[in-house]
């Protein structure tokens, strides 16, 4: 299966990582950029989001990990159509997973998310990339 790779992460300050990962020579989106977020780009099929932690709070239910005493992301994979997020997701669910949060459908972006036997959240999410507004 061939996917693209999100991987999201918590920050204190999102003005001062975007220096950070700058200044060690990282690029972000314009598109998916504003106060609470940004996308960094790692390669042309791995991305990781910033989110400000109160931003990264609304996509769980569970206390968001202190980085410094362990770690916790939210894996996001890309999938080809609505349909293909819901077999995804049915499949893990029936596999032993559970259901995380809700079901998201914003019309251009849809997306549900499970919990892995081990509690690790992934998310899976499709988007119609043409109906995103440029900049």
């Amino acid at each position: 299966m061939s996917t693209n790779i999100f991987v999201n992460l918590p920050v204190k300050d999102l003005s001062k990582t975007v220096e950070f990962f700058t200044k060690l020579g990282f690029k972000f989106n314009p598109q998916f950029t504003d106060e609470n977020a940004t996308s960094m780009i790692v390669s042309e099929d791995i991305y990781v989001m910033l989110l400000v932690e109160k931003f990264f709070k609304t996509f769980t239910r569970k206390e968001i990990a202190d980085a410094i005493k362990t770690t916790e992301v939210i894996i996001t994979l890309s999938a080809e159509s609505r349909e293909k997020v819901d077999e995804l997701v049915d499949k893990a669910l029936g596999a032993g997973g559970a259901l995380s949060g809700e079901t998201q459908d914003q019309g251009f972006m849809y997306g549900r998310g499970f919990q892995d036997l081990n509690g690790h959240l992934w998310e899976v999410v499709w988007m119609d990339t043409a109906r995103i507004s440029q900049p």
